[in-house]
């Protein structure tokens, strides 16, 4: 529970009540991650928040109920956490990320790291027997950068550059392989994080921006001297999409003139549309996404303070820091 800016804690509450629509799921285990961060440190725009606040936007668990031609009690489940309304000019187009009444769980809504959860029924998704849970809880992440790579059309081909190491710019690399790149490149700033850049399909990995440019490229690092760099990457004709999601306010500087001439494409992209969350389910149902491969770290609930830790960067130096996961039950 993120009782406030900078005050986190865990604490016993009371168990919640699934209203009309909803059904309660039992979680079982949950990733965070930076974004999680920035809602302990109370750095997320305060519209996208509201505290006290149970964390948790990336988890999968247990159904405990019904819910028709979906889902039965005790399968395994992942949940949408934007809670489209349905009725909007966004959400009737499909762009259930832009939905005018912004809700979604772990934000604005109490999230999965919980041992109970209420849920709108309609966002429950189920996941194949024999799917690895840590796949599935990866299925948030995945959807993000799915969304992002499939919003505006990327050619077969493309030079990728992807900057930031940790697990968005990890998936972005993995995911960008389904649109056959001529190459991948993750720039990171730690030298231990190549390994798992070269598990995710990246041909290579480098500490410092390279003196070439590239086709598509992705800045997943949130930190603005990360847009700085991600921009000079960018060739004539280029697309760069911005993933991270720096802090609320902070600001680049940018050459207008320059992105003219070159005739670069930037593409912002937040969260996922609800076609590209069933897209990526299917996908992990399939076989065809295992990314568990990119889980490093793995604490029980008693040891979240470790979790949160581990994510600011708390471990031995050599060591890759992939996702970092809590299990619930």
């Amino acid at each position: 529970m993120v009782r406030g800016p900078g005050d986190l804690a865990l604490d016993d509450v009371p168990d919640p009540i699934a209203r009309a629509g909803e059904v309660l799921v039992r979680p079982i285990l949950s990733g965070v991650c930076g974004t999680d961060l920035e809602l302990i440190d109370g750095t997320i725009d305060p519209q996208y928040v509201r505290y006290p606040l149970v964390l948790g936007h990336e988890w999968v668990g247990t159904l405990l109920e019904d819910v028709d031609g979906i889902a039965v009690a005790g399968d395994l489940v992942v949940v949408e956490g934007i809670i489209p309304c349905g009725e909007c000019l966004a959400c009737r187009a499909g762009a259930t990320n832009r939905c005018e009444v912004y809700d979604e769980i772990g934000f604005t809504r109490p999230g999965g790291l919980a041992e109970l959860i209420a849920v709108p029924a309609g966002l429950v998704h189920r996941i194949d027997p024999g799917v690895d849970p840590l796949d599935a809880s990866l299925i948030e992440p995945m959807a993000v950068v799915w969304r992002a790579l499939t919003r505006l059309q990327v050619e077969p081909g493309r030079r990728v550059a992807v900057v930031g190491d940790g697990t968005v710019g990890l998936l972005a690399a993995h995911l960008a392989g389904a649109f056959a790149p001529a190459s991948v490149l993750v720039i990171g700033q730690r030298e231990a994080q190549a390994p798992l850049a070269a598990a995710a399909g990246a041909n290579r990995f480098a500490t410092a921006p390279p003196d070439e440019r590239f086709d598509l490229v992705i800045e997943a690092a949130g930190a603005p001297a990360a847009v700085s760099a991600a921009f000079g990457l960018v060739d004539r004709g280029g697309m760069l999409i911005l993933l991270g999601l720096p802090p609320h306010g902070s600001t680049v500087a940018i050459a207008p003139d320059d992105i003219v001439n070159d005739d670069i494409v930037i593409q912002g992209s937040f969260s996922y549309t609800r076609s590209a969350w069933s897209e990526v389910v299917a996908a992990v149902n399939a076989g065809r996404l295992r990314p568990s491969f990119l889980v490093t770290h793995r604490y029980p609930m008693a040891q979240y303070d470790h979790a949160v830790r581990a994510l600011s960067g708390d471990h031995p130096a050599g060591e890759p820091r992939g996702k970092v996961t809590i299990e619930i039950g």
